[in-house]
């Protein structure tokens, strides 16, 4: 078996666990979430292996970075949260969608607490935003880092995004 390599990072929402069993990130989670894993004997520190993912999240968090331009593998999950997982990669930085629109986008309406469920065990967090997903009413609803976070990490973007236009 592939050893799992990790390292930390402190951020403006908490301390983030990166992990990779090869070169992918394949885990990105807030310290203290329900679902993140515990580190122990068998994991393998590796600052070096994270480097760009830190440079990355270096600016995203200081408003300069939309996109995340990083291998990741969402390894561990079913068909179904692959699915979820894939179509949160596409919501656009600064925006956001309801539940409702999520289970809509990926051709299954009628799966909301299933997407809620998968949008919840989404193993990249930040670089997949799950934490763009909220209530139908517009509720800050659920988020595996706290719901702290998820209203940071929104009111950052908000603040930070692009513009699409240019003026003439």
């Amino acid at each position: 078996m592939n050893p799992i390599y990790f390292s930390y990072y402190a951020s403006p929402v908490g301390t983030l666990l990166l992990s990779s069993h090869g070169q992918a990130l394949n885990g990105v989670w807030i310290v203290g979430e329900s679902h993140a894993p515990r580190v122990d004997a068998t994991w393998v520190p590796d600052e070096h292996r994270f480097a760009k993912a830190k440079e990355q999240f270096d600016a995203y968090f200081a408003g300069e970075l939309q996109t995340f331009d990083l291998e990741h593998a969402a390894c561990m999950g079913t068909g179904f949260q692959q699915q979820v997982w894939k179509a949160l990669a596409e919501i656009p930085y600064g925006s956001t969608i309801s539940y409702a629109e999520l289970a809509r986008r990926i051709g299954n309406p009628a799966a909301v607490r299933a997407v809620g469920s998968a949008n919840g065990r989404n193993p990249i967090s930040i670089i997949v935003p799950c934490h763009r997903v909220i209530g139908a009413n517009g509720s800050l609803t659920g988020y595996g880092g706290g719901l702290a976070a998820k209203k940071w990490l929104l009111e950052h973007e908000a603040r930070h995004a692009f513009s699409t236009f240019t003026l003439q």
